[in-house]
């Protein structure tokens, strides 16, 4: 009989406390996340529950599983022994991932919250993703190291790699040259403020939002959907415009070829009248000059401002359209036309001479 009972009070107690702990954890939290509505932390720390009942779990019966007094376990309690720690270390640092994840996203959230600079957002938010993944990927290596070592024959290994670091740290140096040059460059990124994630830019022609930035890429959503997916070195060692610099307001401007007799003044009225019933101007500025002169045509270039780079293209948009609509139904003479003349007629041919041979 105690040969039954043993294991089951055994595992049996170690999953019953590990539920019982963590389901008082995650009462903890959302009492502490009641009672302060406005700190995001501990509503984020109950993502933590799940890796936290593995790791007491693990760490449980990584203590009494050779109190079992099992079989199939005393002869295999070096093996499960291993397994144990092993799950143990995986399930921690998951745990600390989930933890750091949780602070530095309520960190952000309530600096957010509270700033007024849209640009300055976007700047904290780029820099705390980054410094996120760089956690994530010290925790990961840190724990795979502490997995290989606790098998006894990576600890004869280490010893000898040890030895031979100084080549080893050559030779991968120059190997992953790109790689680490691509890891420096989202670390410039991110703290020299070149580019934040929401920038609008325009890289090789293509104009887009910046969406995500990683240690090694960044990824551009342009206007049509797309993904656009570049190493960050790129933006570190090429020009490229970034409309969000500065401000988000913008200036944009929208050119008509027209006929010479086109009214530039009633243009200059339907521009005021089409930018006042338009949402996206934001009634900086406006102005309707002719620019430019040919032969036959008249260049005009209407000026026009918006409050972000979404709302210059529709404010474009609005000011090409209905203009020329407008100058199609009122002024039709204004559009270009193609200046044409009739052909000169043609002289008649002349009749050709009679032959005198015969």
């Amino acid at each position: 009989m105690e040969d039954v009972l043993r294991p089951l009070i055994v595992l049996g107690g170690s999953v019953a406390l590990t539920f019982a702990l963590g389901w008082a954890a995650d009462l903890a939290m959302r009492r502490a996340d009641a009672a302060r509505p406005d700190t995001p932390l501990w509503g984020l720390l109950r993502r933590c529950r799940i890796p936290l009942q593995v790791v007491l779990l693990a760490a449980l019966l990584r203590g009494t599983f050779d109190r079992t007094k099992l079989a199939v376990i005393d002869a295999h309690s070096s093996a499960v022994g291993q397994l144990l720690s092993l799950v143990l270390i995986a399930a921690t640092a998951w745990l600390a991932i989930r933890i750091s994840a949780a602070i530095v996203e309520s960190s952000y959230s309530r600096y957010a919250a509270g700033a007024r600079d849209a640009a300055r957002v976007r700047r904290v938010r780029t820099q705390v993703t980054l410094i996120q993944r760089v956690v994530t990927a010290i925790v990961i290596v840190v724990a795979v190291a502490a997995m290989l070592l606790t098998f006894p024959a990576m600890r004869t290994v280490g010893t000898s790699m040890l030895a031979s670091a100084g080549v080893l740290g050559i030779v991968a140096g120059v190997a992953a040259q790109s790689t680490l040059g691509n890891l420096f460059a989202g670390l410039q990124i991110a703290f020299g403020d070149m580019v934040r994630i929401g920038d609008t830019v325009v890289v090789d022609g293509e104009w887009g939002t910046v969406e995500e930035i990683t240690l090694t890429y960044l990824t551009v959503r342009t206007w049509d959907e797309r993904r656009i997916t570049m190493p960050v070195s790129y933006f570190t060692s090429n020009p490229f415009e970034n409309w969000s610099r500065g401000g988000a307001q913008m200036t944009g401007t929208v050119f008509f070829q027209l006929d010479h007799s086109a009214p530039i003044e009633e243009m200059r009225e339907k521009l005021a009248e089409i930018l006042k019933n338009s949402d996206a101007w934001d009634g900086r500025d406006q102005t309707l000059v002719v620019t430019d002169t040919t032969p036959t045509t008249i260049v005009v270039r209407a000026l026009v401002t918006a409050r972000d780079a979404d709302a210059i293209w529709t404010v474009r948009c609005e000011v090409r359209e209905q203009m020329i609509t407008w100058l199609r139904d009122v002024h039709p003479y204004a559009l270009p036309r193609i200046a044409t003349a009739p052909a000169p007629a043609l002289e008649p041919a002349p009749e050709p001479r009679p032959s005198l041979e015969k």
